[in-house]
């Protein structure tokens, strides 16, 4: 019988970008982080309501954690965002675009109390 051999599996490397894609990559992402920012601020602030932007979550915020965005609103430590969360079984790691109809209802109506 034949020894085993150990060779790693080959692994498929991510396509080669050019620099005009990494730098319009880079920018994107800066606007992302800007206006993420600025929601952040007006969620602090009161000038935007988490409801709305839970049920109609513009493309920007797709991608942002549904915890971090609730951290922002005031009154919103993490151990109160944490039990909501959990109440509603939602990991903390869930993204914004990634909540189910349900997941987003319950969080809602649970916030509205």
């Amino acid at each position: 019988m034949p020894p085993a051999t150990n060779t790693a599996p080959k692994q498929s490397a991510a396509p080669e970008r050019s620099l005009t894609q990494r730098l319009h990559a880079l920018e994107r992402a800066n606007e992302i982080r800007t206006r993420r920012a600025q929601l952040k601020r007006d969620l602090k602030g009161g000038r935007v309501s988490i409801h709305a932007l839970l049920l109609d979550p513009p493309a920007y915020v797709e991608t942002a954690k549904a915890f971090d965005m609730l951290l922002a609103v005031p009154k919103y430590g993490r151990v109160k965002v944490n039990k909501i969360l959990a109440q509603c079984r939602i990991s903390p790691s869930k993204t914004i675009g990634g909540l189910s109809e349900r997941q987003r209802a319950e969080l809602v109506s649970l916030l509205r109390r």
